[in-house]
């Protein structure tokens, strides 16, 4: 059984850029309002429509060019090259290079969050007492 596939089956192609996308079919089917299951057949088609293709082009956040002459290959060259200079493109060429750990900060500000969420609740009890003394005077 050979596990060759047509260079240029658009369903393939398609079904590749939304995973390197990190989408799965379903929030793509609702980008387009179909069901996943008829994304399921498009990506197992060798041809799409062009009225078709610009829709899921666009939902993907990518030109139909891109997506018609789109090659597993040139994603991985074209990543490589941008590892390979990344010393002289700067420190952006991989995202941001943090100083500090993002994790951290997300810590961080949980226990802001949670200090003032006491202290809300700590002011609303402070207020209850106050209107039941006000009503216990009366």
């Amino acid at each position: 059984m050979s596990t060759y596939t047509k260079p240029n089956h658009i369903g393939r192609k398609i079904s590749r850029i939304r995973e390197l996308r990190d989408m799965k079919q379903e929030a793509l089917a609702q980008a387009l309002g179909i069901s996943q299951q008829t994304v399921s057949a498009i990506e197992n088609s060798e041809d799409v429509d062009d009225e078709k293709l610009i829709d899921i082009a666009k939902a993907l956040g990518v030109n139909v060019d891109a997506l018609k002459n789109f090659s597993e290959e040139a994603a991985i060259n074209y990543f490589n090259n941008f590892y390979d200079n990344s010393g002289s493109n700067g420190a952006f060429a991989h995202g941001p290079v943090f100083t500090f750990n993002p994790l951290d900060k997300l810590i961080e500000a949980y226990e802001e969050n949670k200090k003032l969420y006491e202290r809300l609740v700590q002011a609303e009890k402070e207020k209850v007492e106050f209107l039941e003394k006000i009503l216990k005077d009366k």
